[in-house]
């Protein structure tokens, strides 16, 4: 808080008045219906679907952990930000049959494609998995963010973050979380991008900084034989990961759902493929400008961690520490919006109108409402349990996407590209998936009271990323062979759900929903994860 001046304050002040203003607006715009409140009316444009996405994926833990790899040695995890080319995998592969069908969520494309029994189980799954981990931690990191940026206590900076954005997202629904986004899109590129650039200047530029580094420190290629990242799993694990997170997980894929139509959502996920490409260069980038300015004795910190907030207050101006506050607040705000949200949709339309299928539309309007406020309450009261939870546990629970991963994706995958996977076959992947994820987690956790030379502990400490390799090619031959075990699925079911099944027409339409453009600037997006990829070779 010492660290900032009346200017700072000042841009701080105005980022918020600024963000009221804008929910304001969204609010006064009455929601008439469900897909006004859940999906914006089925009307935004590609620029606030590709803000949006890149927005809701980026939290202020996200930016101070992105700058910490980047001074703490942890160069492989830089491939996690090369995920762009997934994010268009979900304009180009998945929404064409999300839109066509008109759905609200993703378990909801699971019964239209499989069978109800699989979509209760990724919408209870998805409820349990968010409000224990993405919740709980994004409220808990932005206590931390907020309390040390501000200069106030812990739960007062937790509660003030939480009950601002949980209102608006409340009241506004899906239209105020997408308009805020695209807002905060610009304050955190325009923040973070200033202090990129001041730190390139500081250093001197590009090649000073690699010559202030260690031989090789650059590299985020490890040998196939490395204890912790070895290439081929980390490509194979990542990859995975990122299409169930980019292309199947509601918290992302709801934005695209809001598009007018499949043009402007695939363009939307282009665009929000451009905008991932960022993160390399503005977190991820000052981390190891400010590795390289200690190494040189210019600057001091102690933890990877306080990288990016050290080099904030040696190297910003006033005002402009202000706007890289702001950008942190809304790094923090948006991801909350965006999980906020995405909860009350899965519990609104997935739940109660299952129980309730004639509910009229502004009961439904109002449920969504009730969903957001318990969401955010559970979300406050899991955190002190989560502070008493030993801190290996915690770590667990982050890597957990490791796990529950690979059954999604291979379910997912299989069921658009091949009508010959049926409901059982979904089903017993799902549920085979979730025995062997607990498993492993209960194992990884216990390994100290295990046998180092029985076979469970050898289960327990595989790497993870070797673990989830192996366990997605698992899961794609259980779905295969319990599907080809048991009888297929009606033709008029999967008509039009699968690629093997696309109509004359379909096709049609999809030949038609883009142009050159869209396929140049997806080739641009390509061609820059290469580039990141072989610049980061040493």
């Amino acid at each position: 808080m010492h660290h900032f001046n009346v200017l700072d304050w000042a841009v701080i002040g105005g980022y918020f008045a600024v963000l009221l203003a804008v929910a304001f607006w969204v609010i006064r715009q009455r929601q008439r219906d469900s897909a006004d409140y859940f999906l914006a009316g089925r009307n935004v444009g590609w620029f606030v679907v590709g803000a949006s996405i890149f927005a809701s994926n980026i939290g202020s833990e996200h930016v101070v952990g992105l700058a910490g790899a980047g001074a703490g040695g942890k160069m492989p995890m830089l491939i996690y930000e090369l995920h762009a080319w997934i994010v268009l995998l979900l304009g180009w592969v998945f929404l064409p049959f999300y839109l066509r069908t008109q759905v609200f969520t993703m378990p909801e494309f699971l019964e239209r494609r499989f069978s109800p029994q699989a979509r209760w189980f990724l919408t209870l799954f998805s409820l349990l998995a968010y409000v224990m981990t993405k919740v709980s931690v994004t409220i808990y990191a932005g206590g931390i963010v907020v309390s040390t940026l501000l200069g106030i206590d812990f739960w007062v900076g937790a509660f003030i973050t939480v009950v601002l954005t949980g209102a608006y997202t409340a009241l506004g629904g899906l239209r105020a979380v997408v308009y805020t986004e695209a807002l905060q899109t610009i304050i955190l590129i325009l923040g973070a991008g200033a202090l990129t650039f001041f730190g390139l200047q500081a250093v001197g530029g590009w090649s000073e900084m690699r010559a202030a580094l260690e031989p090789g420190y650059l590299n985020m290629w490890r040998p196939a034989s490395d204890p912790d990242f070895p290439w081929p799993s980390l490509v194979m694990a990542s990859t995975i990961s990122g299409i169930w997170y980019w292309c199947t997980d509601q918290y992302i894929v709801q934005r695209a759902l809001a598009a007018r139509n499949l043009q402007q959502g695939r363009r939307g996920t282009i665009f929000g493929a451009l905008l991932k490409l960022m993160p390399v260069f503005l977190f991820l980038l000052p981390g190891v400008i400010a590795l390289a300015l200690k190494n040189r004795g210019e600057l001091a910190w102690e933890r990877p961690d306080q990288a990016f907030s050290t080099l904030m207050v040696a190297l910003m101006p006033h005002g402009l520490r202000g706007l890289v506050a702001a950008g942190l607040l809304a790094a923090l705000m948006s991801s909350l919006a965006s999980v906020f949200n995405s909860c009350s949709t899965l519990f609104t339309i997935d739940v109660y109108k299952k129980w309730r299928p004639g509910a009229p539309e502004n009961e439904l309007v109002r449920v969504g409402r009730i969903a957001t406020t318990i969401v955010v309450l559970l979300g406050i009261a899991w955190i002190p349990i989560m502070q008493n939870i030993s801190g290996v546990l915690y770590e667990y629970l982050q890597s957990v996407q490791a796990y529950i991963a690979p059954p999604i994706t291979a379910v997912f995958l299989l069921g658009i590209f091949s009508s010959r996977i049926n409901a059982k076959g979904a089903m017993a992947t799902l549920l085979v998936g979730l025995v062997v994820a607990i498993v492993r987690l209960v194992l990884e956790i216990s390994r100290p009271l295990l046998d180092p030379d029985g076979l469970l502990y050898a289960f327990g400490d595989l790497n993870f990323l070797t673990f989830a390799s192996g366990f997605f090619l698992f899961c794609v031959a259980v779905c295969v062979i319990v599907s080809l075990l048991t009888p297929p699925q009606p033709e008029e079911q999967v008509h039009g759900l699968t690629y093997a099944t696309l109509s004359d027409e379909h096709r049609a339409e999809l030949k038609a929903s883009y142009n050159l453009w869209d396929i140049l600037a997806s080739a641009l997006v390509v061609g820059i994860v290469a580039w990141v990829m072989l610049t980061f070779t040493g």
